[in-house]
């Protein structure tokens, strides 16, 4: 009985403790991941960041594309499990487990997230600062405040940053 007690504890704390700085983990549906790389339009070897990387989908999707894609996520078994899917592109994909909030990013073409809208300004402010530009950034399901997006497919909103 301990051990399923902790082990529903741990879940529990996995998957409801990011929403103490983020949003909750929703699948990126495969409509929207074709969107977001259409809109995103990188070439075989630029760097894409996802912030809130999930079970990894968007980054086997990326990487089959030939793009190099750095992925953050908070859960810890959701970060496994990306880890595990995208073993196969070595050298390619980059899981790190851990809080994109406080990371220093990587140099980037472009950004995928599906973060809730409280934290888009946050996001917006963050990009605006960072000295990693040109960038694109390609939003599912959010938008940013005050900032047009540049084209929108599907759900999926594409903002650029000069």
């Amino acid at each position: 009985m301990f051990w399923v007690a902790l082990i529903t504890a741990l879940l529990l704390a996995s998957f409801c403790g990011v929403l103490l700085v983020g949003a909750p983990y929703l699948p990126t549906l495969t409509p929207q991941v074709e969107a977001a790389l259409e809109l995103v339009n990188l070439k075989p070897g630029q760097v894409l960041l996802e912030l809130g990387c999930g079970d990894g989908k968007v980054l086997i999707a990326a990487a089959q594309t030939g793009l190099h894609v750095v992925g953050y996520e908070l859960n810890p078994i959701l970060a496994l499990i990306a880890w595990a899917r995208t073993r196969r592109f070595k050298g390619q994909v980059k899981v790190v487990w851990g809080n994109f909030w406080k990371a220093e990013w990587p140099p980037a073409a472009g950004i995928f997230t599906f973060l809730l809208t409280k934290y888009m300004p946050r996001l917006d402010t963050k990009i605006a600062q960072s000295n990693h530009k040109p960038v694109k950034l390609v939003s599912f399901a959010f938008r940013v405040p005050d900032r047009e997006p540049v084209a929108q497919k599907a759900n999926v909103y594409l903002y650029t940053y000069e």
